[in-house]
């Protein structure tokens, strides 16, 4: 079982960044990345503690699936000091020229 939620979280993780990528190429935004990949750690966490819930049907099963939410809030709250130091970068190079 700790392999299909090793699985489930790579995945997960996978997913959630395309989908970043893609919101980054319409808008240009790297904060808005940063929030639509919070958000869908919400989702995939609550999807991966629901999936624990059924597979192991017990109630502590939940915290395995919340793993997943919680390598994702990571996973955002770096895109998010990517966002902050490319604007550092940005504004200090505009202050240079």
């Amino acid at each position: 079982m700790t392999y299909f939620f090793l699985i489930l979280m790579v995945f997960f993780i996978i997913v959630a960044n395309i989908i970043g990528f893609k919101g980054y190429k319409k808008k240009k935004n790297l904060y808005s990345v940063a929030f639509t990949i919070l958000l869908l750690a919400i989702l995939f966490g609550t999807i991966g503690g629901v999936l624990g819930l059924f597979l192991i049907r017990d109630a502590f099963a939940i915290f395995y699936g919340m793993q997943v939410g919680y390598y994702l809030l990571i996973n955002s709250f770096i895109v998010f000091l990517i966002a902050i130091l490319a604007t550092l970068i940005q504004n200090y190079n505009s202050k240079k020229i």
